[in-house]
């Protein structure tokens, strides 16, 4: 009868021990519910299709709608995750997607995509689409669409900039938009939630 109370004190334990554990929290902007990863096909700096979903199936992919004559918010981005990414360990870093997607496709060339993008991290990726699927790609996942605007006062004839969402989406590797990262995300931000995010494990 001793024996059995203190399994069962064992047993209760262990119970309240699972209840009171925290839940997951993370630096970014937290979806809830988490929003589905979308079934989209860009188009690759070489021309072939890269069919979204299954490019990043089982892994942690970090999507972000930018262009490479951005002054601020896209190197800035892509250089922290440059440098973060380089920091995991090895199986962790095969085990993370960063897809850049131009949103100035006149000026971004498929050779000058690739040559800025892989400036960063040889592991990126960036890629094109058509600009009005892209924005409506852009809007079901919460974005604003990508617009021309007008290039600062004494920027050369025909310059222009690109007004575009400033956050990348992390989705996980059960299919789903995760979390947000705003501008002002932080490599220590970072370096204390990609780890949280690869412990998602795929459905199924």
């Amino acid at each position: 009868m001793k024996i059995l109370t203190l399994a069962l004190v064992a047993l209760s334990a262990m119970a309240c021990a699972k209840k009171e554990e925290p839940p997951v929290t993370y630096r970014g902007m937290m979806m809830t519910p988490p929003v589905a990863k979308p079934d989209y096909v860009f188009t690759a700096t070489d021309g072939s299709a890269y069919d979204f979903r299954k490019e990043t199936k089982g892994k942690v992919a970090l999507l972000f709608f930018g262009y490479t004559n951005c002054p601020d918010v896209c190197p800035l981005h892509m250089t922290n995750l440059g440098t973060v990414i380089k920091q995991l360990p090895p199986a962790d870093r095969d085990r993370v997607k960063v897809i850049f997607v131009t949103t100035d496709p006149e000026r971004d060339t498929p050779e000058r995509l690739r040559t800025w993008i892989k400036s960063f991290d040889s592991s990126f990726v960036g890629v094109a689409g058509k600009p009005e699927d892209l924005n409506r790609l852009q809007m079901s996942l919460g974005m604003p669409p990508a617009a021309k605007e007008a290039a600062p006062k004494g920027s050369p004839a025909g310059a222009y900039g690109v007004a575009h969402g400033s956050a990348v989406l992390a989705f996980t590797a059960d299919d789903s938009l995760r979390t947000i990262y705003p501008m002002g995300i932080r490599q220590e931000d970072w370096t204390a939630d990609l780890p949280k995010l690869l412990k998602v494990r795929a459905r199924g």
